[in-house]
């Protein structure tokens, strides 16, 4: 998709190399434009744009997993809706990414903004329902709080999660809090890189999950082919970054032919 940006003027080097200053819409891999919303096109695209798609397969893939296996095994009302409901969150959050993303100009970034939001908060609601349900379980059956590693993961995740989503919605909605609405813009960068934080350490308290009791012995869910599908969704979403989004200098370099 091309970018509807200018093109950038080269800046000479000593070398007799150009270096391309970067765009705001090149993504950690790709080019320029590969991952950036066309202000024409309906925002559901975002979701697959570029590595989109591959991120989809893979947030797709892990709630598969997760519910066929709460689904063809015995159920209990206060443990079989953790997974359900904690996988959905992982989904909502990984697609709240997705459709910010792509977003480059200040019509696309404000809708962008506000399904950013919705997404999150179904998320955050599947999190603190999944979060409720788990608790109640060990506080009526007397269950040891934070005796596996899944546990501690758990609970650092959730403190980064509930700041996560102070940070941005003190900045959308009352950015006065940060002294004006180009101060909050100013901490936009650093909630990105929460956010992508966030997401990784979401993925790796799945991947604990599998050494549960719980996991190993009911319903059995291989590591294996959780790993694939956090993979997926890692190479997808991260493959998407937009380094000036993060404040990251990023130059390609070219030939510098002389007139002589």
């Amino acid at each position: 998709m091309a970018s509807t940006e200018p093109a950038a003027a080269p800046l000479p080097s000593s070398d007799g190399i150009d270096a391309i200053p970067p765009t705001e819409s090149e993504p950690l891999l790709g080019r320029p434009g590969d991952a950036q919303q066309n202000p024409d096109a309906p925002m559901i695209w975002n979701l697959l744009l570029g590595t989109g798609w591959i991120a989809q397969i893979g947030s797709i893939l892990l709630v598969v997993l997760v519910w066929v296996g709460v689904f063809t095994h015995p159920t209990a009302k206060l443990i079989s809706p953790h997974p359900l409901l904690q996988s959905l969150g992982v989904f909502f959050l990984t697609q709240a990414i997705l459709i910010l993303q792509p977003t480059h100009t200040p019509e696309t970034k404000i809708k962008g903004q506000r399904a950013h939001a919705l997404l999150h908060l179904l998320s955050f609601s599947c999190f603190v329902a999944g979060i409720a349900i788990i608790e109640t379980n060990k506080v009526v059956n007397h269950g040891q709080h934070l005796h596996s590693v899944h546990g501690y993961l758990g609970v650092i995740t959730a403190a980064v999660l509930l700041a996560q989503y102070v940070f941005g919605l003190l900045m959308w909605a009352v950015p006065a809090a940060f002294g004006g609405v180009d101060r909050a813009k100013a901490t936009w960068k650093y909630h990105r890189y929460s956010g992508y934080l966030l997401l990784a350490l979401l993925l790796a308290t799945v991947a604990s999950a599998i050494e549960t009791d719980y996991v190993k012995g009911m319903l059995k869910i291989k590591l294996w082919a959780v790993s694939i599908a956090i993979g997926l969704v890692v190479v997808g979403t991260f493959s998407r970054v937009q380094l000036r989004k993060l404040g990251i200098e990023h130059h390609h370099r070219r030939p510098r032919h002389d007139v002589t």
